[in-house]
């Protein structure tokens, strides 16, 4: 089930798209924001897996919201909700997968959100496709070093930095997440926002004291926390594995 983000500054406009959810089996709406720094916090908070996003708003505006959204490491697919048409132009020099206009219609919400599932394939099939190295190169206290990929089992990211957790160590990388997922493809899957793990190590999803999930990686003592956004998708991959 996909989670669903809704930002608008309308109390009632809000209300309105909740209740056509409730009709939408493979959607859930998991929380909702009045403005660009509510929604950026709430995506930080719940990890949803769609936005729809207003653009005339108090403050920044769903433009500007869109931008900084997009610069997250794993960011959510953004729907623009308006009642002016002549932002239509606009939307779509971000990467928002679709436009609605307001009042949105059940049908155009339907195949606004039908557009996510389908980019997401297109996506996973790309990356699919690249041509992954077998071996990276960290930073080391001796200076730079090969790390089998065999050997890796995760890689975390800490604000602008990634560290690579492998059967030796941990050292930290000179590249994203982003790059990593790109290059790698169907070796590895995103669990976190902050982290991407080598599949055919997962040994099992744990549950935390604090009530969230955390893999058991082979070799490893701890593995990294698995978000709510992605925690369906963890378990569904683990029967295949």
């Amino acid at each position: 089930m996909l989670e669903v983000l809704i930002v608008d500054d309308e109390h009632l406009a809000r209300s309105r798209l909740v209740r056509m959810f409730d009709d939408l089996d493979a959607y859930q709406v998991c929380g909702e924001a009045e403005n660009a720094e509510q929604a950026l916090a709430k995506i930080e908070q719940l990890d949803p897996d769609i936005v729809l996003l207003d653009i005339e708003m108090p403050g920044a505006s769903g433009m500007r919201a869109a931008e900084q959204i997009e610069a997250l490491e794993d960011p959510p697919a953004v729907i623009f909700c308006t009642a002016y048409e002549q932002y239509a132009l606009d939307a779509f020099t971000t990467t928002a997968v679709g436009y609605l206009l307001k009042p949105v219609r059940k049908e155009q919400l339907e195949q606004g959100l039908s557009k996510v599932t389908r980019i997401n394939k297109i996506q996973r099939a790309v990356a699919s496709t690249s041509s992954a190295r077998t071996s990276i190169t960290a930073k080391t206290h001796r200076g730079m070093e090969r790390i089998p990929v065999a050997n890796i089992r995760y890689f975390l990211a800490d604000q602008k930095y990634v560290t690579v957790y492998h059967t030796a160590g941990q050292h930290l990388l000179d590249c994203t997440l982003k790059e990593l997922e790109a290059e790698f493809g169907e070796q590895m899957a995103r669990v976190h926002r902050n982290a991407l793990v080598v599949t055919r190590w997962i040994e099992a999803v744990e549950r935390t004291c604090e009530g969230g999930y955390r893999l058991r990686m082979a070799d490893m003592e701890t593995g990294p926390m698995v978000s709510r956004r992605h925690a369906s998708e963890v378990k569904a991959l683990l029967q295949t594995l």
